[in-house]
């Protein structure tokens, strides 16, 4: 008998993001598998089954949650944010194709991603075109990243950034400042969102000139605007930043 595995987003850290669809995913799974921390938020039952791993250990999570479920468990495989953005749900699907398929099924569930979340503490940045890149380059060689940023900066889309540095690359984020301060004004909005929703949450609004990699870990979600995109002063102090849904055409 095949069983069924979902694919669940914790959503950025306030249990008040996670999502009523993700929550009854958890409840109804026997078995919750996913990378320590992030499993670590999730309030298991006596009767669940907690299979915890390592940081970088995402191939090896997918392939043991599709053999639970093959053998007609319920499992549910963690991520925080949405599964399917820089997450698990793509290295389920990698593990499937890889095993030829199984007969299982297979129940992806969306979630609150960083990016939406830190938009809606800080306004509206993404109220018009908008990419994400994440900035790691563990799966992806570094020049395909900058490569991949000069495109975006130049078609002048607001840039989310995700795994902006870590402790094995913290010079990534300043190198692709550097681009960018060569492409975007430098009093362009920068926002770097750390933590959001969780108590140590810290939002920084800088521009573009005055941004550093040191205001930002891998906690951090960076939103880099567009030449459309604007500050507004708020109210008790701060700053709101938006970008209009009518962009300016370029001359």
């Amino acid at each position: 008998m095949s069983g069924r595995v979902c694919v669940v987003g914790l959503g950025p850290g306030d249990a008040r993001h996670l999502t009523p669809a993700a929550a009854d995913a958890l409840g109804e799974a026997r078995h919750l598998v996913g990378y320590g921390p992030y499993l670590a938020r999730v309030a298991a039952r006596k009767d669940q089954v907690v299979h915890p791993s390592d940081n970088r250990e995402e191939l090896h999570r997918a392939r043991h949650a599709l053999a639970l479920a093959a053998q007609g468990e319920t499992v549910a495989l963690v991520s925080s944010g949405d599964a399917g953005v820089f997450a698990m749900a793509a290295t389920l699907f990698e593990a499937l194709e890889d095993a030829g398929g199984a007969d299982v099924e297979i129940e992806v569930i969306p979630g609150v991603t960083a990016m939406t979340a830190a938009a809606a503490r800080i306004g509206a940045p993404l109220g018009h075109d908008f990419c994400a890149l994440s900035l790691s380059d563990n799966l992806k060689p570094w020049e395909t990243v900058l490569a991949r940023l000069r495109a975006a900066a130049e078609a002048d889309f607001v840039i989310a950034l995700y795994n902006p540095a870590s402790r094995a690359r913290p010079w990534q984020l300043g190198e692709a400042l550097e681009l960018l301060r060569g492409v975007r004004a430098g009093d362009t909005p920068v926002v770097f969102a750390t933590a959001v929703s969780r108590p140590e949450e810290e939002i920084v609004v800088v521009k573009l000139a005055e941004a550093r990699a040191e205001m930002a870990d891998m906690r951090t979600l960076v939103i880099v605007g567009s030449s459309a995109t604007r500050s507004l002063p708020r109210a008790g102090g701060g700053a709101w930043v938006y970008t209009p849904r009518k962009a300016a055409v370029p001359a």
